[in-house]
This record gives C-alpha cells, sequence and structure tokens, in this order.
C-alpha cells in the first residue's frame, strides 16, 4: 500500500489532533518483504500494534493460536453491531472464523477491512485500437488471436508480475473454476482428485499456449507486480493482470493512461469463471499490545464513512463501508461490477496444503520458462 502513503499520513495527522493520539505508519512493498518483515517480527515478539497478514486463512489461524491476533468480535458487535453492519460482509469473512472451522480457531471476528479489492484483466484501449482490436476478447481464443495480431505490430500482448506466486496462484484459479467448477477443486484439495486429472492439466496447459503463441512479456515469472505495473502503465504491453488497487498506482505513474477492465477470458462455458476478490487491505489488531484498545478504537474512527470517502476518493479503492458514496473514477466502478462473480481463499470451506500450492504455482513458471511440461509439473505436484 506504498502508493496511499501521503493520504495515511494525512488521516493519522487528523486523528492526532481530535483525539491527542500519535498515530505512525509504516508500508513496505512488495508483498513478500511485506510478509517476511511481520513474520520476523512476531518470531521475535516486536509486533506492531496494528498489523496485516498477507497469507492464507490457514496462517491467519496460526496467529491468532499464538496470541498475536486479537478478537475483535465484541468491539464490532457493541452498539448492536453498528461498527459490523457498517461493513461489507464479504470483506468481514477474510478475517471471519465461524463456528466449527476446520482451523481450531475460536468463532469471532480477527480483522478489519478498509478496503474491498478484486483482480480482473486490464486492457490499454490506444494499443488494442493501434493493432485495430475493435473490442476487448470475449473468450481465451479470442484473446490468444489478438495476442498474435499485437505481436506483428511490436505491441506485447500481456503483463503481469508473476514473480509473485499468489497472483499467478489466481490467475490459475481463475481459470481452473472455469474448467472444472469448484467441487472438483474442493475435492482435489481433499486428496480425491489428482493433479494429473485432465482437468488440471488443461488449466496447466494454458501457461504453455500463452509461452508458445508469444503471449507474456519477457522475463515474467522474475517480475514483481510493482515492476510489472509500471510495464502497463508506460504501455509496455496491451493487457494486464491485477488487482482494484491498480487504478491509483497507474494514475500517479501515468494519468492519461486509456484502459478498461475485463474479467479474464474464459476458456468453457461449463461453470462460470470466477475472480479473486474479497477484503483488499485487512488490519489486525497484536492482542499482547499495550495500546489493544486504542488500536481498535483507530480502526472503527478509519473505517467509519468520513474516513472511508477520504480513502475512497484520494486512493481511488473500493470502500469496506457500505455507506460510503462510492465517489471514485468509472474505472474503479468497472472493478466494482466483478465484486457479484469474486471468491476468495480465505472465504473458501477449505484450501489446499501450502507446499502443494507452492510446487504448483512454481511449477507454472517451469512451464513458461520450458523447462517442463504441464505433464511434469502435475506429476511433481
Amino acid at each position: 500500500m506504498t502508493d496511499r502513503n501521503d493520504t495515511f499520513e494525512k488521516l493519522a495527522q487528523q486523528y492526532k489532533q481530535e483525539t491527542g493520539i500519535e498515530v505512525t505508519i509504516q508500508l513496505f512493498a512488495p508483498s513478500d518483504s511485506y510478509s517476511q518483515k511481520v513474520i520476523a517480527a512476531a518470531q521475535a515478539n516486536v509486533l506492531p500494534d496494528i498489523y496485516g497478514i498477507l497469507d492464507k486463512k490457514s496462517i491467519v489461524a496460526d496467529f491468532i493460536k499464538a496470541g498475536l491476533a486479537a478478537d475483535l468480535t465484541d468491539a464490532m458487535e457493541a452498539d448492536e453491531g453498528s461498527w459490523k453492519n457498517s461493513l461489507y460482509d464479504k470483506a468481514l469473512a477474510d478475517r471471519r472464523f465461524e463456528a466449527g472451522n476446520i482451523y481450531g480457531v475460536k468463532p469471532g471476528i480477527y480483522g478489519v477491512p478498509i478496503d474491498v479489492t478484486n483482480e480482473q484483466m486490464l486492457y490499454n484501449k490506444k494499443l488494442l485500437s493501434k493493432a485495430g482490436i475493435k473490442s476487448p476478447p470475449k473468450t481465451f481464443d479470442e484473446f490468444i488471436k489478438d495476442a498474435e495480431v499485437l505481436k506483428r505490430v511490436g505491441v506485447t500482448p500481456f503483463v503481469s508480475g508473476w514473480g509473485e506466486l499468489w497472483l499467478l496462484d489466481c490467475f490459475a484459479s481463475n481459470y481452473a473454476f472455469n474448467i472444472m467448477g469448484e467441487d472438483k477443486i474442493f475435492a482435489t484439495f481433499r486428496g480425491e482428485v489428482k493433479y494429473t486429472d485432465p482437468d488440471w492439466i488443461k488449466v496447466l496447459s494454458i501457461f504453455a499456449e500463452l509461452r508458445d503463441k508469444g503471449a507474456l512479456i519477457d522475463g515474467i515469472v522474475t517480475k514483481g507486480n510493482k515492476y510489472a505495473e509500471q510495464d502497463f502503465a508506460l504501455e509496455r504491453a496491451a493487457f494486464g493482470f491485477n488487482g482494484s488497487w491498480c487504478v491509483n498506482v497507474y494514475h500517479d505513474m501515468n494519468p492519461n493512461l486509456e484502459y478498461g477492465v475485463m474479467p479474464p477470458p474464459p476458456i468453457s462455458t461449463a461453470y462460470p469463471l470466477k475472480i479473486w476478490g474479497s477484503a483488499g487491505s485487512s488490519f489486525v489488531v497484536n492482542a499482547g499490545s499495550p495500546n489493544k484498545d486504542k488500536a481498535i478504537a483507530f480502526l472503527k474512527w478509519l473505517t467509519a464513512k468520513e474516513q472511508q470517502e477520504v480513502l475512497s476518493r484520494e486512493t481511488n479503492n473500493l470502500s469496506s463501508n457500505k455507506q460510503t458514496l462510492l465517489g471514485v473514477s468509472p474505472i474503479l466502478g468497472e472493478f466494482a461490477e466483478g465484486m457479484d462473480q469474486s471468491t476468495h481463499p480465505n472465504i473458501w470451506p477449505l484450501n489446499e496444503d501450502p507446499s502443494v500450492s507452492e510446487a504448483f504455482d512454481k511449477g507454472i513458471q517451469d512451464i513458461i520458462i520450458g523447462e517442463k511440461t504441464p505433464l511434469q509439473v502435475a506429476l511433481d505436484v
């Protein structure tokens, strides 16, 4: 969230003026570096009063069970649940654990969403027009044909930060839902379906086709998302894959960028293509902090309508507060339309073992650089 630093600092100063309490903001990029800092701080018992956990729900559960994330249910439900009811339920689900959850966590709400987000594809209107493409592709086959046309006129078709495994996993997950449906995905996670199943081979083969058709920017498997965002914003590629936070990032990098939003073009009509979407950024409160009550009070203030309007307007992110008037750019409105078809690992009934997911995602990187075939990767996984 380094692109939001100025707005956070302004709100921190406002909070100090209103309450006399000083809030220090520290933001770090990229996401992997931030996660490493949080893990190191947890191990050294020096976590800040408020922080984020950028990982799967199983890891969030580990933090909770270690006494590192406070149960915020009572605060959320005070005053007839006014705080909880002001926030989007799908965003709260990101850090909510229901009774009987598989993680063994006491039921409750353990995080505060400050925005909602989803990940979709972007297309550069000027570059598509340069190639004579009148409208964005509606199917994967159309996308491949458009990529070939773009290559012929010297335009790189596609960029994304696939050096960050979570973003690559997100893209693959979209197509897994589209090709085999959620029941088969979860059956795989339970060990009832193998990754050598033809449907999983078809998911992995997408990346071989993107490679063979020359659709991917050079070095995509080592590219962090911040660098991929620069490539798209500076018109080095016609298509990108990113989250709704990119609206603010692109605006800072190139205010004149003309682009649109689209879901990844589906391959199959058998099942709907799902996109990842839920809470964009959720903060947890350090359960061992001597400032726990003050931290909770600050987060309640930060997610109130007035502050959420400031965040939404100045950082071009979708508010987590239902009472907030959107008041943002039309492009962000296009992202908002995708929330109805969104899903997210943090709200799934179960997730794959992290070591298996990592092997799957690194295997896709191997496919892209031509070191392994889809079948070899499936066998490895």
